[in-house]
């Protein structure tokens, strides 16, 4: 699928490259809008999905939202099977993996669920009766 060089396209391009962390289809809407109202939330998604087939941006699942990024290769949570509380890990490296995976890991997206610290120590409090 080869899309045209539009000044929308550039302008939602130039965009991307400003953003340095995670950011969503919305997000980069909202800003991409207020530069240019002809732009549409179709033609956002339609861009995103064009630069991660690509390879040019990755994407991620975050809270049941699709995020992606330019500059980072991994997405991490630890996630409390008690509470529900969602912390953002950062890892840069899965040697343990790299020997089963028989080729080269560009990124990943690694959920991990648990318990947090929280959740432990109020388990660790006398109950009263």
């Amino acid at each position: 699928m080869t899309l045209r060089k539009t000044n929308q396209k550039k302008l939602i391009e130039e965009e991307i490259k400003s953003l340095h962390s995670f950011f969503d289809a919305e997000k980069l809407y909202m800003r991409v809008s207020k530069k240019n109202k002809k732009i549409g939330i179709a033609t956002v998604y339609r861009f995103l999905k064009k630069l991660t087939e690509e390879g040019k941006i990755h994407s991620y699942s975050c809270n049941r939202k699709i995020i992606y990024s330019t500059n980072v290769r991994s997405h991490c949570h630890f996630i409390c099977e008690n509470c529900g509380n969602i912390k953002h890990i950062n890892l840069k490296k899965l040697d343990f993996l790299q020997k089963e995976v028989k080729g080269d890991i560009c990124h990943f997206q690694l959920d991990i669920t648990g318990v947090c610290e929280k959740c432990q120590t109020k388990s660790k409090k006398p109950q009263l009766c």
